[in-house]
């Protein structure tokens, strides 16, 4: 008897090596034919280990120069966390949350963007201790006396916000291993959505006005990763529609295929445990309000 296992990855669209980007580079691909649109804001959760047995979760919302960017440290995703401004371009600012003293230093004074995104790529630098041991680390530009730390934590959410386009170019990493690869989303006024993969159109969908929810399946990296839609509001409403997107790893545990876990007969359930999934979230506005 066939196991279930290999029965998704039979019916899971395989995305070859051969068309992998590789992650030196983090400008993600853009076609040709259509200019993608920019993310209004993007929105990163990271999850970082403050002790063996403890961890905490840090929320980055980077807008556009004005705004700045947006921290939030909590405990637990599902509660209501208070949300702290960095406005200038380099400081540190202090506060409490989940009974630590949590202190964050950031330099974007001298940082590089690329295509108008709100996310730095390089030239910067963001760190955050939790009383006083540094927990976090990102960008290329860290001082001598933090150079040295190695804290532990990794992305686990990334979600992107466009506004008034119907074309969308990320990059994304779906594990800790894997390569990052290039995501196009093109959504063409005859009623079709196309999905890229690397250059490589992965799959497509027609008469988006039967189909406007859906998902598909996905074989990446060597795990499953899924791909859900929903267009319902963007086809039917015709000022204030939203799109929205979503790529979702599924874990050794959450790929239902529990059947074959208890029988030990679960293929790649390695690849899962222990491990967080990785969503990427795509938000597409027609208009801002």
């Amino acid at each position: 008897m066939r196991s279930i296992t290999s029965c998704y990855i039979e019916k899971a669209i395989k995305v070859s090596d051969s068309y992998c980007s590789w992650p030196s580079i983090n400008q993600a691909y853009i076609s040709p034919n259509h200019v993608p649109s920019t993310p209004n804001t993007i929105t990163c959760i990271y999850k970082a280990k403050t002790s063996p047995q403890t961890h905490l979760f840090i929320t980055l919302t980077w807008c556009n120069i004005s705004q700045g960017i947006s921290i939030k440290v909590s405990d637990n995703l599902n509660r209501i966390s208070e949300s702290y401004q960095l406005k200038n371009n380099k400081g540190n600012k202090g506060f409490k949350a989940c009974n630590s003293e949590i202190e964050v230093i950031w330099d974007v004074s001298n940082a590089e963007f690329i295509n108008g995104s709100p996310e730095p790529t390089s030239k910067y630098s963001l760190i955050v201790l939790v009383d006083s041991r540094i927990c976090f680390l990102l960008g290329d530009n860290i001082d001598e006396q933090h150079e040295k730390a190695d804290p532990s934590f990794n992305l686990i959410s990334r979600t992107e916000t466009f506004i008034a386009n119907t074309v969308y170019s990320t990059k994304a990493r779906f594990c800790e291993s894997g390569l990052a690869h290039d995501i196009l989303i093109e959504y063409c006024n005859g009623g079709e959505l196309c999905v890229s993969i690397d250059k490589k159109e992965v799959f497509q969908v027609k008469r988006l006005k039967w189909n406007f929810r859906g998902n598909q399946i996905i074989f990446l990296d060597g795990l499953l990763v899924d791909m859900m839609w929903d267009l319902h509001d963007w086809v039917f409403k015709q000022t204030n529609g939203r799109a929205v997107f979503m790529f979702r790893t599924r874990s050794g545990f959450d790929s239902r295929l529990w059947l074959e876990e208890k029988s030990g007969c679960l293929e790649h359930s390695d690849k899962g445990r222990g491990h967080d999934q990785f969503s990427l979230l795509i938000c597409a506005c027609k208009n801002p309000r």
